[in-house]
């Protein structure tokens, strides 16, 4: 794979005094909407058209960090060493809180190995955004059949991870500034298991990134907010997968009481 955007193994948005243009345009909820509303329509015409790979959809989410930041998000990001630590396929297993880790975690993993999400069958029919979801190739779940869910995810992720592209996998239903564990389902560590592959645990918190009442995708923003991404060390899955459940769920536990 490409060599990727960041150069080291953590990130922090450089410390940098904002303008009068800043103040009157780009720390705005306009300018957001504007650039999103843009990276949208080329990306979704790009899918339509069949142009729309790998590099395309790593650098429209590196285009999507590079304005977030310009509309006053600080990122963190810590362990990125960890996503090529081993050469193998992984499961990436992460907590969800809202848009903006769908967006942006591409640009942080694709340029490094091969990856596509488990996705809700939404979002690959939404109007806006469904074409390009369906241009990664994604494992399609309901979310309302815990058992089709579980057939679609062992057979669809053993057949990605068979041709060495990693997955990424939120386990909870739905995205919530909350985390409840309670929610947090073990498809991940069931496929990791059967398929013989190592877990990469991610915690993050993305509140920073609002629900839209209209679009639930384009929400307010909160610049006192400070976005978060931490990839843990790999570790395989033995036995059940209960105790390695319990582990990610430890692990972003841990990360978001720090992140407080």
């Amino acid at each position: 794979m490409e060599k990727g955007y960041f150069n080291s193994g953590s990130y922090d948005t450089p410390a940098r005094k904002p303008g009068i243009a800043d103040r009157m345009f780009f720390h705005t909820r306009l300018y957001f909407t504007l650039k999103f509303a843009r990276i949208v329509l080329t990306t979704r015409h790009q899918a339509k058209s069949g142009v729309y790979g790998d590099r395309e959809w790593a650098d429209s989410s590196w285009y999507i960090f590079r304005f977030i930041e310009r509309s006053g998000g600080i990122f963190h990001i810590t362990g990125m060493d960890n996503i090529t630590k081993i050469p193998d396929p992984v499961l990436f297993i992460a907590n969800h809180m809202s848009t903006l880790e769908t967006m942006i975690l591409p640009c942080i993993i694709s340029p490094l190995r091969k990856v596509t999400f488990v996705v809700k069958e939404s979002l690959v029919k939404h109007p806006l955004f469904g074409d390009v979801m369906r241009s990664r190739n994604p494992i399609i779940v309901g979310r309302t059949d815990p058992r089709k869910d579980l057939e679609a995810v062992m057979t669809g992720g053993m057949e990605l991870l068979s041709k060495g592209i990693s997955i990424i996998i939120f386990p909870q239903s739905t995205r919530n500034v909350e985390f409840k564990p309670e929610e947090f389902n073990s498809l991940g560590v069931k496929l990791a298991k059967k398929a013989g592959v190592q877990v990469v645990p991610i915690a993050l918190k993305t509140d920073f990134w609002g629900n839209g009442k209209i679009i639930r995708e384009v929400g307010p923003l909160d610049s006192s907010k400070h976005i978060y991404f931490r990839f843990g060390e790999p570790f395989p899955v033995t036995g059940t997968g209960k105790d390695e459940n319990q582990k990610i769920i430890a692990f972003i536990q841990k990360a978001l009481q720090e992140w407080q």
